[in-house]
């Protein structure tokens, strides 16, 4: 018989690449899971893994257990979701993972719906990058996250995790008043009419490694050129403040235009950034999950 436990191991050896990862995000040793890894081959009677160089890959045979692997967890899941929902009552911890500007604009807001709905339900938040919350809702540091991806950029399919739509809003220019962009805004509605005039001048983009950089560099691409990067942030009042005095050029979501000081102009783009619920495959009817993405839904001007 196969320990799902194991397999859970085996899952995440798939995802995360080596053993020393799949120790670190779990709370083992490197040699407990290389020794509960060598059970399971024992259980399945063939090999697993095999040896790359310094890195351990999964066999043939490796990679389709873990397909089956998926699909025992998500039923999992699904029980777990099942029997809570045979509970009265929606109670209990509910640990939210959220991407940075989601923060201010649309948890305080989910948070006090959930509240007045389910006041025995706890949620509790931390702040965490997109392309890290299938890892966390698979380790089980989070039930649910608000995740979003963009145009350019879309998110990798991820069997082990479920979405539900949230929220679609455009992209805006931010540059600072009287530059180039006034006469682009003027000139045409496309990205290299928009984003052309400013293909000499410096720009400021996310972090390196984040969804938020690599859209704004494929969509410089597409508009014909290479961005210039001066500076690197994640906050996108901070890239609003740089650009109204004269610092570069941004990307920033509509969502973050209210916060928009004097001096900036913010030219809309036909570019978009889609947020949206995660949670683990099979957990989407679990209550607690339900209730919070009834909330974020209502919190966004969504149906209730």
């Amino acid at each position: 018989m196969l320990d799902v436990r194991r397999l859970h191991l085996l899952r995440e050896l798939d995802r995360r690449g080596t053993i020393a990862a799949v120790a670190e995000a779990l709370n083992f040793t490197a040699s407990a899971v290389s020794q509960q890894l060598s059970v399971l081959e024992r259980e399945a009677g063939v090999p697993l893994l095999e040896r790359s160089g310094r890195r351990v890959v999964l066999t043939p045979a490796g990679r389709t257990l873990v397909g089956h692997a998926d699909a025992v967890l998500e039923r999992l899941e699904l029980a777990v979701s099942e029997l809570a929902g045979a509970r009265e009552g929606i109670g209990g911890s509910l640990r939210i993972g959220t991407f940075p500007s989601g923060g201010p604009a649309i948890v305080p807001a989910t948070l006090a719906e959930l509240a007045r709905r389910h006041p025995a339900l706890e949620p509790m938040v931390q702040e965490i990058d997109s392309a890290r919350v299938s890892d966390g809702l698979r380790a089980g540091e989070l039930d649910v996250a608000l995740v979003h991806d963009y145009d350019f950029v879309p998110a990798s399919p991820d069997t082990t995790v479920d979405e539900v739509p949230l929220l679609d809003e455009p992209m805006y220019l931010a540059t600072g008043g009287g530059g180039p962009a006034s006469d682009a805004a003027r000139g045409g509605d496309t990205l290299a009419d928009l984003l052309g005039p400013w293909a000499e001048a410096p720009w400021i983009t996310a972090r390196d490694g984040t969804t938020g950089h690599a859209m704004a560099v494929r969509a410089c691409q597409a508009a014909g050129f290479r961005p210039r990067i001066r500076h690197q942030v994640n906050d996108f009042r901070t890239v609003l403040a740089l650009a109204a005095i004269g610092q570069g050029a941004g990307f920033v979501p509509e969502m973050a235009t209210a916060q928009a000081p004097d001096g900036v102009l913010l030219t809309r783009l036909p570019l978009f950034r889609r947020s949206k619920v995660a949670f683990r495959a099979g957990g989407g009817s679990h209550p607690a999950i339900a209730a919070f993405v009834t909330a974020a839904r209502a919190a966004v001007g969504g149906s209730s």
